[in-house]
């Protein structure tokens, strides 16, 4: 007999209500620190209004990784087949089971279908709470938090789930999560008014630059000591013009306030590529992103000028670039912001957002981007590249699970995602170790990696250099010049499986001979980063001047540009892009097709780092790509 929704509906919930008169609390999550720039400054008022968000349980999200691995592994049979987006919302749709499991116990406490409500595709619950009513409803107390920079956030040390609904959510918010947006500290000259997001200038992972060229240097016997695009090709064996590029596609992400000038593309290109000169990319804007020109100089404009000058002259003029670029100048924008608008699926019908890590649109605060959100607007390109980063640590385990599966997911639907791997090697940004009692401080001395560099589910950007007075003939060493690759392992993510050969080897070789208790010593941890490209002296036309910069920010976008040539020759023959590329990489038919990177290291935190050795190692994963080998090695896979 089949039941009519309606009984099905009340045959969960009193399932659901029997339960929770059962079911003890538990902590759900807990934090053992408030980060560093916060200080306690009150209780919360009772009388107060927050906005309770329950972010929803994902189906099947468990297998996610063997799904992936499935279209991904060379030696698959169904290798290249990718999923639609309404496959993969299909599969990972959180249940009619989570949805009642959670209304049960919200409408036990208080909150009826007239307070509780599920956002429009089924990811969050959301209920407007007094914090007395969420004090009760959570077993906790709220309070609030004063930033150096004068911001206030509301949080609680931790707070409770009752068993039976703790295997239907992923977290809620407010709670232990602190505004990743907001940096260290503010600088004298940062536009006021601005919050601070990823692509604020001083905040994650961003270029760096010894100053201004005085001669600018264009022969292959200079590459030691300025890097331009006839080194990279030489270096990478980079000689291919595409031949597909209406059917292919490459995308640069951008945070505002860091923008391009066009009259700096125009510089570089009339030296580098004339072809270029005038060409723009093609910007899509997300959550009222634009390429501002209030701000100029290094820090706002170092970033994308770096990016777009070497991606669309690696590429040739044949292939037109994608800029993504996120957040207005008020909000600015997370990683999350920008997933939402090239995957619908993400903030419609899984609810990855949480708003004390992302931006909300239309900006709350006024004076920015009035418009919605931006949610499945920007269709994916084939190969997505991002020069951003946080420490792991700065988010909670279910926050970076839960974007992690989202490039999971954009791996399903065949995108390959790249991100840079930091530039403090084994420490985090801004040079910032862990401490014993898990804050931060310039002398700390456990490790700290990034993410989402240990996110297993996209490709970790390392840096080498042409070594000082050697050249693109000879091999190169980790970067050690301004900066160092960042490397590690993972705090929060488990190896997996497609690692386990190159890293148990690396273990099984070339043990670090640090005491464990400053870097993950299981053994069976995600380690970073999955390949590396150079990162020292490059050319950059900035605000006018050419400059030198160092960075993996260097090391993302010349890696992408390589992946998008591979997947052109893929696509004019009909095959499909190679999509989530760290299962094939890994895997034996591939070995060899890397340049092993086997000097140098990747110091911090008191330490000499992680060491490159023979095979992948946690400075410059498997090497810098060698074009043609790549090329072949890819042609031959269906």
């Amino acid at each position: 007999m089949r039941l009519l929704p309606s009984f099905v509906a009340l045959a969960l919930a009193l399932l659901a209500s029997a339960d929770s008169f059962l079911s003890p609390y538990r902590v759900h999550e807990r934090r053992g620190h408030i980060p560093a720039g916060w200080s306690y400054d009150r209780k919360h008022d009772n009388e107060a209004v927050i906005p309770l968000r329950f972010a929803l349980k994902q189906s099947n999200i468990d297998a996610i990784g063997d799904y992936l691995m499935e279209i991904s592994h060379p030696e698959s049979a169904t290798y290249g087949k990718h999923w639609t987006a309404g496959e993969v919302f299909r599969k990972f749709s959180p249940s009619a089971e989570s949805i009642g499991a959670v209304l049960t116990w919200l409408e036990e406490n208080g909150f009826d279908s007239s307070r509780a409500k599920l956002t429009r595709n089924r990811g969050w619950i959301e209920v407007q709470a007094t914090v007395e009513e969420a004090e009760h409803l959570l077993q906790t107390e709220y309070h609030v938090y004063s930033h150096e920079t004068g911001h206030e956030h509301v949080a609680c040390d931790s707070y409770h789930l009752p068993e039976h609904v703790q295997s239907h959510v992923d977290f809620v918010t407010p709670t232990v999560h602190f505004d990743a947006k907001i940096s260290k500290r503010t600088t004298s000259d940062s536009p006021e008014g601005i919050a601070r997001s990823v692509g604020q200038p001083g905040q994650g992972t961003y270029p760096k630059t010894t100053g201004e060229v005085q001669s600018l240097l264009t022969q292959l016997e200079d590459c030691d000591q300025q890097i331009t695009p006839i080194c990279l090709r030489a270096l990478y064996g980079l000689v291919y013009e595409p031949l597909a590029a209406d059917k292919n596609s490459y995308g640069i992400v951008e945070y505002t306030p860091q923008a391009y000038l066009q009259s700096d593309l125009n510089m570089f290109q009339s030296t580098f590529s004339p072809d270029l000169v005038g060409v723009a990319p093609n910007m899509v804007s997300i959550d009222g992103g634009y390429a501002q020109t209030e701000y100029t100089g290094f820090e706002y404009n170092g970033e994308s000028d770096l990016d777009l000058e070497y991606a669309m002259n690696l590429v040739t003029a044949a292939q037109p670039i994608t800029l993504y670029q996120a957040g207005d100048m008020v909000e600015g924008a997370s990683f999350n912001n920008f997933l939402d608008a090239i995957d619908g699926t993400y903030c419609t019908f899984e609810g990855g957002d949480d708003p004390t890590q992302d931006a909300i649109y239309p900006d709350p605060y006024g004076g920015g981007y009035e418009g919605p959100e931006d949610c499945g607007t920007a269709k994916p390109t084939n190969v997505i590249s991002t020069s951003y980063s946080y420490n792991e640590a700065d988010l909670t385990p279910f926050y970076t699970a839960r974007q992690c599966s989202e490039y999971a997911k954009l791996g399903l639907m065949g995108v390959t995602v790249l991100y840079s791997s930091g530039d403090y090697g084994v420490a985090g940004n801004g040079g910032y170790c862990l401490t014993s009692n898990g804050t931060y401080s310039l002398n700390g001395t456990i490790f700290n990696p990034s993410f989402p560099g240990t996110c297993p589910y996209i490709t970790s950007v390392g840096a080498t250099q042409v070594n000082p007075n050697s050249t693109v003939l000879e091999p190169e060493g980790a970067c050690e010049q301004v900066i160092y690759s960042g490397g590690g392992f993972s705090n929060y993510f488990a190896m997996p499986d497609y690692q386990k050969t190159a890293v148990d080897y690396y273990l099984t070789n070339y043990y670090p001979q640090y005491p464990p208790d400053i870097w993950n010593a299981s053994g069976t941890s995600r380690g970073f980063p999955d390949i590396a490209a150079n990162g020292a002296n490059y050319v950059v036309a900035i605000d006018g001047t050419f400059e030198l910069v160092y960075g993996t920010s260097c090391s993302s976008p010349v890696s992408g540009a390589i992946l998008t040539m591979v997947n052109d020759a893929r696509l004019a023959v009909g095959k499909s892009p190679i999509g989530f590329i760290n299962p094939t990489i890994y895997s034996p038919s591939f070995a060899g097709v890397f340049n092993d990177i086997t000097m140098g290291g990747n110091q911090g935190c008191g330490t000499a780092g992680y060491t490159a050795v023979p095979g992948w190692d946690p400075v410059t994963g498997l090497g810098t790509p060698n074009f043609p080998k790549l090329l072949a090695k890819w042609l031959l896979l269906p």
